[in-house]
């Protein structure tokens, strides 16, 4: 378990550090359009304002034993789905090209998406822990759970937000899955899921056009496929080992949002294929990480909480590559630990220290098959077996 946690804390380590130097070299060249003044370092600044509040939350949580996370899960879900509906008040939430995702704080921006993540999580595993003797039935195992996400990511979804409401529909699935709710029942969910969204998106000009780009760049190039298309011309002029620090040349306004959801191009371009191969294989190492500390988690919610945060962190950075290398259509969802944004970086960190918190109280020993109780986390059991 310590080679778990090390291995954990040095990849996060190593992707804030690498976003840091990132954030500085694709935004050094922006421009505040009021003060006609470099934004770069004020930028970095409050980037690393945001990851100090990270890590003291993430130490406090680390060091809390996972019991007082359930025996607070309800308020904690509450208070997130609270959050995410203040955006919708005047004069509090912000709105920025038609979609209304943040609130307003001095000298700052809050966006509340962030936080019901880690809301829904808790809430997920604490309802599956609540009913684990009742997750193949229909009702209990699939019904309620769905109204349960339905509650947290129906405002999400208004605002609208439909990388975040698709990953959390993957991360809540996955934990429904492992669970115990009946993959049948689960897998109609994702189908008539996925028939709704395709006529949500049939209704809704932006995100239809992102589709059409990504099939069809060639039509769009002068349009919504141009971000994607100048991303891949910022990875494959990088090479093996990049134009240099600070060198690239697609973040003088080539690459829009290239300090934020795009910041994996700038990544590409200024150090290579041997960087964006290293931030992969450090994902790659917080996954398997992660998936170890669930399958040695004391208890299910705890396994629930380990799975639910790897799936976050693991889904959302494959979606983020999947879009900068136009294998995927544009999401805009940020890439864990390195993009731009205090909100995703403060509740990143927060569930490292969930993931750590659930390592320290690991199981010491595994159990034969026959002393496993209903609580015993569902990894262990299969093992065991």
């Amino acid at each position: 378990m310590k080679i778990a946690i090390t291995t954990l804390a040095v990849s996060v380590t190593s992707l804030l550090a690498l976003g840091l130097v990132m954030l500085y070299s694709s935004s050094m060249m922006m421009m505040d359009r009021h003060t006609h003044s470099e934004v770069g370092a004020h930028m970095l600044q409050m980037q690393l304002i945001w990851c100090v509040l990270g890590f003291i939350a993430a130490m406090v949580v680390a060091s809390r034993d996972t019991d007082l996370v359930k025996k607070y899960a309800w308020v904690i879900f509450a208070g997130c789905i609270v959050l995410s509906g203040l955006v919708f008040i005047p004069h509090v939430g912000m709105q920025v090209n038609g979609a209304r995702r943040w609130i307003r704080l001095p000298g700052a921006t809050f966006q509340p998406s962030e936080f019901v993540k880690i809301g829904l999580i808790v809430m997920v595993a604490w309802y599956a822990d609540w009913s684990q003797r009742k997750m193949e039935t229909f009702w209990r195992g699939t019904i309620i759970p769905l109204l349960l996400i339905g509650a947290a990511l129906g405002p999400v979804f208004i605002e609208p937000d439909r990388g975040t409401t698709i990953l959390m529909a993957g991360v809540t699935l996955t934990m429904l899955a492992i669970a115990g709710a009946r993959l049948p029942y689960l897998f109609i969910v994702v189908v008539l899921a996925g028939a709704a969204l395709m006529v949500s998106f049939k209704h809704d000009s932006m995100r239809s056009g992102r589709i059409s780009a990504w099939l069809h760049p060639e039509a769009h190039m002068s349009g919504a496929a141009r971000q994607a298309e100048e991303a891949k011309i910022a990875i494959g002029s990088g090479g093996l080992t990049g134009l240099g620090l600070g060198d690239g040349r697609q973040k003088q306004g080539y690459v829009p949002e290239i300090q934020s959801d795009f910041i994996f191009a700038n990544i590409g371009e200024e150090l290579g294929l041997v960087a964006t191969l290293s931030v992969i294989t450090a994902f790659l190492l917080v996954a398997l990480s992660g998936w170890y500390i669930a399958s040695q988690a004391r208890d299910l919610f705890s396994c629930l909480l380990a799975v639910g945060i790897t799936a976050l962190i693991s889904f959302q950075a494959i979606i983020n590559i999947g879009v900068v290398t136009s294998l995927l259509p544009n999401k805009g969802l940020a890439l864990p630990f390195i993009s731009a944004g205090g909100s995703s970086l403060l509740a990143m960190l927060i569930g490292v220290g969930i993931l750590i918190s659930v390592a320290r109280q690991a199981a010491p020993a595994r159990i034969a098959g026959s002393d496993i109780a209903p609580e015993t986390n569902p990894f262990a059991a299969t093992k065991a077996a």
